[in-house]
């Protein structure tokens, strides 16, 4: 090995040596392309060196040649290797400084966050009271005809409550009749008798539709009515139905009642029913005080309606009462507007539902 060969080594193993420290030293990426620059750039170190080979005599460009370029494979592997490790250590930290979570809490169950409506509740709260009192649920369609809802009803031509004003109706068939949205559920108390052969006793919950919008009325409400029709009903034992309901319903140990008199064309006497209450910083409780509250209409079955239904009144008599399922849920949950029951506000109904599982029972409360 000839002298310049070893001193060629040397000067190789020095070049490295440096380039290799300034390598480990660099502290980022920016820092090692610094180094690249320098050994492997245009005017590097390293090409330098393999600038050197083209001035060289073959013979002494085949001893010197593997030394230069396995000096620049060495170091190529060293910075490349060194890089890779920045990179990933840069991304690290940076992945570390800019960490965004992006998870969601774990929801709660529907049985924990749904509600259900308040004229829903009041619809099984009635439901439980009345079937403890012997009553089945009738139903019927929202769009009646003229027959079932007035005239089965004994309302003769030119009621008032016939008028456009207070009826939705639709547009004139063929024949001129027309059918419309159902004012109340008594259409039902109709269909019941006609296809149901006594005794009969029913509620009948359901929507009806009148064309009035206020604080305490809307175009559509709930209405419940209820019907019995047997041999022996009488108004002793209507009073004894209404006063166990309010006092279930309202959950107070007792109530005092007020019957007057009045006219509805499906009754005869016809009754309205003022329920004992307190008036107290806008709260209203019932079982207590000396004010007086409508509540309800009830009466005897006018006789016109039993024959209208196919039942003879010489043979069978009843009585029904009518109620609006808004107004007794507004009554109890003490609600101020009717409006927002229709508004579909989930805030409004979060604060006014009910758990879906607490299912109303005359045994474990009915408002539990």
């Amino acid at each position: 090995m000839t002298p310049r060969v070893v001193t060629l080594m040397s000067d190789i193993a020095k070049l490295e040596s440096e380039i290799l420290k300034a390598v480990t030293a660099a502290a980022d990426e920016a820092a090692l392309e610094a180094v690249r620059v320098a050994a492997l750039g245009k005017k590097g170190s390293i090409s330098e060196l393999l600038a050197t080979l083209g001035k060289m005599p073959p013979e002494e460009r085949k001893t010197k040649g593997p030394l230069i370029n396995g000096l620049k494979d060495r170091v190529t592997a060293v910075i490349a290797g060194k890089k890779a490790g920045l990179a990933a250590s840069t991304l690290d930290a940076r992945l570390t400084s800019e960490t965004l979570d992006v998870t969601l809490p774990v929801r709660e169950a529907a049985t924990e966050t749904g509600r259900i409506h308040p004229i829903s509740q009041v619809i099984d709260e009635l439901t439980a009271i009345f079937a403890d009192m012997g009553f089945s649920v009738a139903e019927g369609p929202d769009i009646e005809t003229d027959d079932y809802n007035f005239t089965r009803l004994n309302f003769p031509e030119g009621h008032p409550a016939r008028e456009m004003h207070d009826t939705f109706y639709f547009n004139p068939k063929a024949d001129g009749s027309r059918m419309l949205l159902r004012t109340h559920t008594s259409p039902v108390q109709v269909r019941t008798m006609l296809s149901q052969k006594p005794p009969v006793r029913v509620i009948c919950p359901g929507r009806t539709y009148r064309s009035d919008s206020d604080q305490t009325h809307t175009p559509m409400f709930h209405q419940v009515e209820g019907l019995v029709i047997d041999k022996s009903s009488h108004l002793g034992h209507l009073k004894w139905i209404l006063e166990e309901f309010c006092k279930a319903f309202f959950e107070v140990d007792s109530v005092k009642m007020r019957f007057r008199p009045s006219f509805f064309p499906f009754t005869e006497p016809s009754l309205e029913v003022d329920i004992q209450c307190r008036r107290d910083k806008g709260e209203i409780r019932f079982g207590e005080g000396e004010d007086w509250l409508e509540i309800l209409g009830c009466g005897m079955v006018h006789p016109n309606v039993l024959r209208n239904c196919g039942l003879d009144p010489d043979e069978y008599q009843g009585f029904a009462w009518g109620m609006g399922i808004d107004r007794i849920a507004m009554l109890k949950y003490g609600m101020p507007d009717l409006r927002p029951f229709f508004e579909a506000d989930v805030r409004w109904l979060s604060h006014y539902g009910f758990r879906p599982l607490d299912f109303p029972t005359l045994a474990g409360g009915l408002s539990a």
